[in-house]
């Protein structure tokens, strides 16, 4: 019997219509909400990612700017932009595109976004605040494993949720936010010892290795929920996640890729965007 479908398609939607309307306020208001996003790469999944966050942003009534750097832009450059967009009043949000040029740091440039534009929760100081459980925009993709867990009535409270990765772009915000949740929550990495035997404790799997097919059959006890936040190219163009193709006969439900985490993050990156948007005006 294969896992039930965990789909992002019809949350995605949900909270995308409700960016547009509060899009469409602001504008009406004199304040149309402007996202910025800064790139300096020509990685292609990077880039294709971008260009659905534009286009997902026009049809939700917010002005995208794509800042455009080259994948040979300093660094000195990159934080000059970042800050003269956070410097900007016209510009309600700011995402740093990852990868970066060799030499980069994406903390230490991401630290240069202002707070209230950072929409994506890529500084240092965002990513404190939701560790302390104050007032933050959270990273987006980890926003959307809780999200989508929601939406599909996943119970949280007391279950043991395992998070394979530990970046600050997922792994270790989702754990955070899993925890304010009451899950009790383990994180596992690459020199976690006897993984198989860590993930198969889990009522909820959240993988988020960046490695295709990392997590097998043999990872998951039956009926576990999956969530697999994976985005790695494959070799027909598409998109595959870390989680195998044989899982689905094992979980009790499993996200598709695409069209699990990936859809309600680019849907909450909007409605962050909004939010930020209408906080701003009022400052």
């Amino acid at each position: 019997m294969s896992a039930i479908s965990l789909s992002g398609k019809e949350l995605a939607a949900s909270l995308r219509a409700r960016a547009k309307e509060a899009a469409d306020a602001l504008t009406a208001a004199g304040t149309p909400p402007r996202l910025a996003v800064v790139v300096a790469t020509d990685d292609g999944s990077s880039l294709w990612y971008v260009r659905s966050i534009a286009k997902a942003a026009a049809k939700s009534g917010i002005v995208c700017d794509v800042v455009d750097l080259g994948a040979d832009a300093t660094v000195a450059e990159i934080r000059r932009a970042l800050e003269t967009l956070s410097a900007d009043d016209t510009v309600h949000g700011v995402i740093l595109q990852t990868p970066l040029p060799e030499g980069a740091s994406a903390a230490d440039l991401a630290g240069t976004i202002d707070p209230a534009k950072d929409v994506d929760g890529a500084n240092p100081a965002s990513l404190g605040r939701l560790a302390a459980r104050l007032p933050a925009f959270a990273p987006a993709t980890a926003e959307a494993v809780v999200a989508l867990l929601d939406h599909h009535e996943v119970p949280l409270p007391g279950r043991h949720v395992v998070v394979v990765g530990r970046s600050t772009v997922v792994g270790v915000p989702a754990a955070h936010l899993l925890l304010a949740r009451d899950a009790t929550v383990s994180v596992c990495h690459s020199r976690t010892a006897d993984l198989p035997g860590m993930t198969r404790r889990a009522d909820v799997l959240v993988v988020a290795a960046g490695r295709a097919g990392l997590v097998t059959a043999g990872h998951v006890a039956p009926g576990t929920v999956v969530v697999d936040v994976g985005t790695n190219p494959a070799g027909d163009g598409g998109l595959v996640g870390d989680v195998a193709p044989e899982v689905s006969e094992v979980a009790g439900a499993l996200t598709p890729v695409p069209g699990g985490v990936g859809p309600v993050t680019t849907a909450l990156l909007l409605g962050h965007t909004v939010a930020a948007a209408a906080h701003l005006t009022q400052r």
